[in-house]
């Protein structure tokens, strides 16, 4: 019994030491521990308190001005400013699209610093949509046909310049900017009967979106998703009771040239008999279309040659389904 006791006692009494730690440093006494988190901290920050930069190797924008001092100039009329006031890239907005810039700023070589005008066009874009992606315009640039085609942001827009350079609203400087590529287009423009393009009263951009779209050839959208031509053309929208398939089912380039034409109404056929006739006749092997012209309609007679004549409402009618009234 005493023997149990004075075991018991013994146990009680032995000082069991604490267990290793599996950190790199073993537990010791706290002031020794704040003491060395302190130097630490100290050699980190620096004696002014302030944080070394997360991403060594950015120069900040007073020493790009002091080679590039014309583009900072045009640069501070740029929408592009802001970010050098504030947000994420405070006091290095050209690094934001050039890259880190201290060993070009070391060197002075061009091989020492990104320019998104001599990248390739998937890499250049890549940085704009950085910051542009998540704008409402630009969410199908992936699909449109610029992108598709290698064509960058920065080969319409002026990155350095003023709001309208960036921008492109002015129609004068979106037809010429559209026109260096898309000459065929512009050719089209030239002939007798246009839109207004030419004198200013609108723009490539007013049918068609640069940055994409879901229609074919990137036409602008209305309504939701409606042709553009409806927006300054809203007498031929509708619905009518009595409508003129093509207009609903092929849209408005099936009859009429968007760029220009040798007919007054910029019609796809110089005379109008000839683009009715397409669908209006079984001439050849393919059937008609639509419905065949009954035989009083003499083609040979002057009286008959032009459809639009009678069938005034060509669009689409509310009262006659032969598009008469």
């Amino acid at each position: 019994m005493f023997r149990s006791l004075r075991t018991a006692n013994k146990a009680h009494t032995t000082h069991t030491p604490p267990p290793q730690t599996r950190g790199l440093f073993p537990r010791g006494p706290r002031p020794v521990l704040a003491s060395a988190a302190a130097v630490f901290l100290f050699a980190w920050t620096g004696p002014s308190g302030a944080q070394k930069p997360a991403q060594p190797g950015y120069a900040g924008s007073e020493i790009c001005a002091a080679c590039h001092e014309d583009l900072v100039k045009a640069f501070r009329k740029n929408p592009h400013q802001q970010a050098e006031a504030h947000g994420a890239w405070q006091g290095k907005a050209c690094e934001a699209c050039h890259g880190p810039g201290a060993k070009h700023a070391e060197s002075g070589a061009a091989t020492d610093i990104q320019n998104p005008a001599k990248l390739a066009a998937a890499r250049s874009e890549k940085i704009c949509l950085e910051c542009h992606g998540s704008q409402p315009a630009l969410r199908a640039r992936a699909h449109g046909a610029h992108s598709r085609s290698q064509v960058s942001c920065v080969a319409c827009h002026r990155i350095h310049g003023a709001v309208a350079e960036l921008t492109l609203k002015a129609p004068g400087v979106v037809n010429r900017q559209c026109s260096s590529c898309h000459q065929a287009e512009w050719a089209d423009f030239l002939r007798p009967h246009t839109h207004r393009l030419r004198e200013g009263a609108m723009s490539c951009t007013d049918c068609h979106d640069p940055h994409g779209s879901s229609r074919p050839r990137s036409m602008q959208i209305v309504s939701a998703n409606e042709p553009g031509c409806f927006r300054c053309h809203a007498d031929k929208r509708g619905p009518f009771p009595f409508e003129h398939p093509p207009v609903r089912l092929e849209g408005c380039q099936a009859c009429h040239e968007p760029h220009g034409s040798r007919n007054p109404r910029m019609l796809v056929r110089a005379e109008v008999r000839f683009l009715c006739l397409e669908c209006h006749s079984n001439i050849g092997s393919k059937p008609a279309l639509g419905g065949i012209p009954p035989a009083l309609h003499d083609l040979q007679s002057p009286r008959y040659r032009n459809c639009t004549i009678c069938h005034s409402k060509i669009h689409g009618s509310f009262v006659s389904r032969g598009l008469t009234r």
